[in-house]
């Protein structure tokens, strides 16, 4: 089901969050990393009964394309007449009429040239359903940087350009290999009259909407994690003894590899093998060619964007491994048929450290490549984060003695080449700071408020087992003035904690220098960056929880957000509810730096107006735009200035009368304040009028008298103590 056209905008202090109310239960979201060719952003969302990609932002629709869609099936597609007219030819020779046959419709989508760029968000383009029948629970895309789709060519594949590549599993044991158009489908197309006639009409795998699904069969209970990659042609070892004629074949074509985790047994790997030409055409169902059984189930899986053929596998909580499924375990056999083995190998385990003062480890909540797939990023359940430095590409130089090689080190507990914890984490470390003082050794009865205490007390495996979080990582594009770099999305427990590095290599050279006590350098360190924590999430969730986190890359020029991608965080946030999905967008004023390496500029008042915020304070429209005080400390007797003679109490002389015509009143001119020192000429006569007005008043006799007999009660005061009490009266 397609979500609501217009969101529900929510503005806080810190950031801006768009909601859809989606009226199904989502289950998995996918940002696809290839805009559409009119420049939307796709983004795809599993739910209970298939699946639905939306086209968000790009060039919309013409009106005209629009208007004849609303007005039925029967009205002209894509501006053409309908070729749907039946002929009938009488003739002797044919015993019936020969029935018309409807032209297969074309959809031929038609865009305005512009972008609206005065657009405050990147509205819904175009929606499409994909009906399974059935809940679908995971999606899965190929590891690529985001890019427009004339740059998506990856490893020869030029289908890439043309349509969008993805996997999908239900909830029943099958698993889809699915491609569908980059274009988003016409109005006219949605409003076709075949639609209509029944709902199985647009059903996944019919072709209607140009969507091909290929089977990938072979388990026997769902699927909880699929991740999917992309094999170039170079990369395929060989292994058969085949002809010549299928080897050079096998090396031509691309081929995409999808891994698949289940409960099965005590837990089960799967690998298809699927070639781009079969995945595009409505093939027959496709049979894993590896099956690797587990000690214990998987908790995710995601392969390596700069080597295809290793795969990362978090079995927590014991450790972090990666699989390679072109690098037999055993020597090769005659027996597998195809490029691959039929059982690969373990490369390396990463190990976590423990939970104090247990010997269990801490639960790994997801596990992630960054640096180009070569290092790992990991969250643990207590709130630890670090980084595991596999090839040796730490921001602080070479690995062991000035040559280049691995940073990891450590047997049973892999150490961390940076690590650190996750803010407002504290009560998943320190369980038992929580716990009541004055803990005694004396019976306690188990009552119901004793036995929740003593649930919410407890620490270690048992407290951690029931945290959930996640890690997504996006590739940033490179610019001509900024290198490659990764944002991070991550949260763990809730939406109270959602956290985003922009830069993560930058942020890694900002832990290092700040582990060793040294500082960041204004010329040549690194940006500093940090972990930005997003608040007040749940305003637009409304009471969901949150259930996942997404990221979406900016580009410069997406949906009329062109001028927006330059400021705040290189990434939208995407937060999944139950059944909402809220996009955040950060504001720069709060990240105070950009990505690029550029220094933000403080913003002009005019561009302070023009941000989204929740209360724009505008000035009053009758207020002047200057006030003038006056501040004098003179009495306020006339509105004009007064003379020198009249402003202490002097009379205007006979020759100043006398220039004042007869029957007319003197001139007063308006009030302009003096500047300067002018005050000063009136400063004697001022002073000599004051002390003269002040002889005037006072009597010095009548108040030397109160003072003398003031003086004489005193002393005789002073003479009569302890003798006993006396009543004082002062006449006044």
């Amino acid at each position: 089901m397609a979500p609501t056209l217009g969101p529900r905008v929510r503005r806080t202090a810190q950031n801006t969050q768009y909601t859809y109310n989606i009226p199904r239960r989502i289950h998995a979201v996918q940002t696809y990393p290839v805009l559409s060719p009119q420049g939307a952003t796709i983004l795809i969302y599993g739910h209970e009964s298939g699946i639905t990609i939306v086209w968000r932002g790009g060039r919309p629709f013409k009106s005209e394309v629009v208007k004849e869609a609303e007005r039925g099936p029967t009205a002209k597609q894509n501006g053409k007449l309908p070729m749907d007219a039946v002929m009938i030819i009488d003739s002797d020779e044919e015993d019936s009429a020969p029935t018309g046959k409807s032209v297969p419709f074309v959809d031929e989508p038609q865009f305005e040239d512009f972008v609206d760029e005065d657009a405050s968000y990147p509205e819904i383009t175009q929606t499409l359903d994909l009906e399974f029948g059935n809940a679908v629970l995971h999606l899965a895309a190929l590891p690529l940087t985001p890019c427009t789709a004339e740059d998506a060519a990856w490893g020869d594949a030029d289908i890439l350009k043309d349509r969008m590549v993805f996997a999908a599993s239900c909830a029943s044991n099958k698993v889809f290999l699915i491609t569908v158009p980059l274009v988003p489908p016409s109005p006219l197309s949605k409003a076709r009259a075949e639609l209509q006639e029944s709902l199985l009409a647009g059903r996944a795998g019919n072709g209607k909407w140009g969507e091909t699904m290929t089977p990938l069969v072979g388990g026997e209970r769902s699927s909880d994690g699929l991740a999917m990659t992309l094999i170039r042609s170079k990369a395929l070892p060989e292994r058969t003894k085949s002809t010549e004629r299928s080897r050079s074949e096998s090396r031509a074509l691309p081929r995409i590899v999808i891994a698949a985790h289940s409960r099965e047994a005590s837990g089960t790997l799967r690998f298809w093998n699927v070639t781009l030409e079969d995945s595009a055409k409505a093939g027959r169902n496709i049979q894993p060619f590896q099956a690797e059984f587990l000690s214990r189930p998987l908790t995710s899986i995601s392969f390596n964007p700069s080597h295809p053929t290793q795969l990362l596998c978090n079995a927590s909580p014991d450790a972090v491994r990666v699989y390679d499924y072109t690098l037999a375990s055993m020597p090769p056999d005659d027996l597998s048929e195809g490029p691959f083995p039929s059982q690969g190998s373990w490369l390396i385990s990463f190990y976590p450290p423990f939970v104090r003062p247990s010997s269990s480890r801490k639960p790994i909540l997801a596990a992630s490549w960054i640096a180009q797939g070569r290092a790992i990023l990991v969250l643990l359940a207590d709130g630890q984060w670090g980084i595991w430095d596999i090839d040796g590409v730490s921001p602080q130089g070479p690995a062991l003695f000035g040559r280049s090689g691995t940073g990891i080190r450590g047997d049973a507990l892999t150490e961390f080449n940076v690590s650190g914890y996750v803010e407002g984490t504290s009560p998943l470390r320190n369980p038992a700071s929580q716990r009541a003082s004055g803990g005694s050794a004396d019976f306690v009865p188990m009552t119901p408020h004793s036995r929740r205490d003593a649930l919410t007390t407890s620490y270690g495996p048992e407290r951690l087992a029931s945290v959930r979080g996640g890690v997504v990582v996006v590739p940033l594009p490179a610019s001509t003035t900024t290198a490659a770099d990764e944002s991070v999305a991550l949260w763990i427990g809730g939406a109270e904690h959602v956290f985003v590095i922009p830069g993560v290599l930058k942020f890694w050279d900002a832990q290092i220098r700040k582990g060793v006590g040294g500082g960041v350098n204004l010329f040549s360190g690194a940006q500093p960056t940090r972990m930005v924590r997003l608040s007040d999430l749940s305003v637009g969730l409304m009471g969901e929880r949150c259930t996942g986190v997404g990221a979406i890359a900016r580009f410069v020029e997406n949906g009329g957000a062109g001028s927006a991608s330059n400021e705040g965080l290189p990434v939208e946030l995407l937060v999944r509810g139950e059944t909402r999905l809220v996009i955040v967008r950060e504001s720069e004023t709060v990240v105070g730096t950009r990505i690029g390496g550029v220094v933000s500029r403080r913003k002009r008042l005019g561009e302070r107006a023009k941000e989204n915020s929740a209360i724009v304070v505008y000035p009053r429209p009758e207020q002047p735009s200057s006030i003038a005080f006056n501040l004098s400390v003179g009495p306020r007797r006339k509105l004009s200035r007064p003379t020198a003679e009249g402003a202490f109490g002097e009379f205007p002389s006979d020759e100043s009368a006398k220039r004042a015509e007869p029957g007319q009143a003197p001139i007063q001119l308006p009030t302009r304040p003096r500047s300067g020192f002018a005050f000063a000429d009136n400063l004697n006569a001022a002073a000599d009028v004051e002390q003269q007005g002040e002889e005037n008043e006072r009597n010095v006799e009548v108040e030397m008298l109160d003072i003398m007999e003031i003086d004489r009660e005193l002393e005789a005061m002073d003479s009569g103590r302890g003798r006993g009490r006396k009543k004082v009266i002062f006449d006044s």
